[in-house]
C-alpha cells in the first residue's frame, strides 16, 4: 500500500485537484505494481518552502511503500511524479525533491 505525501509552497486555491489526484494515483499504482484502490495520496499546499534561496514554486514529496521499490521503479517514480507536478502546478522538476522509502528494506527486528 503506497502512500505518496506531497507538500508544496504553491497556493492550491482555485486549482482543480481531482485531475491531479486521479493522474498521480494511476501513475503510482502502475509504476509500483499495486491496485489503485490501495494507493493513498496526500497533498498540502501553501507550505513555506525556500529552495535554492528563493520561494519560487517548489515541492517536497515522499512515498512509503511495502515492497515494489527497485532502483528502476524509484527513477520512474521521481520522473513521473515530477512531470505531473510540473503539468498541474507549474513546479519545475529541478525544484522538486522526492524521498522514496520501502519499509520492506528495513532490517528485521532482533529476536532478543
Amino acid at each position: 500500500m503506497p502512500c505518496l505525501y506531497i507538500t508544496t509552497n504553491v497556493n492550491l486555491d482555485g486549482f482543480k485537484t481531482d485531475p491531479f489526484y486521479s493522474e498521480v494515483t494511476k501513475a503510482v499504482a502502475s509504476i509500483v505494481g499495486r491496485p489503485e484502490n490501495l494507493v493513498m495520496v496526500v497533498l498540502k499546499g501553501s507550505i513555506e518552502i525556500v529552495f535554492g534561496g528563493n520561494k519560487e514554486a517548489a515541492a517536497y514529496a515522499e512515498i512509503v511503500s511495502m515492497g515494489g521499490i527497485t532502483k528502476q521503479v524509484k527513477r520512474q517514480l521521481i520522473s513521473t511524479v515530477g512531470s505531473i507536478l510540473h503539468t498541474h502546478f507549474s513546479i519545475h522538476p529541478s525544484r522538486f525533491i522526492f524521498k522514496v522509502f520501502d519499509i520492506n528494506s528495513l532490517p528485521l527486528p532482533s529476536k532478543l
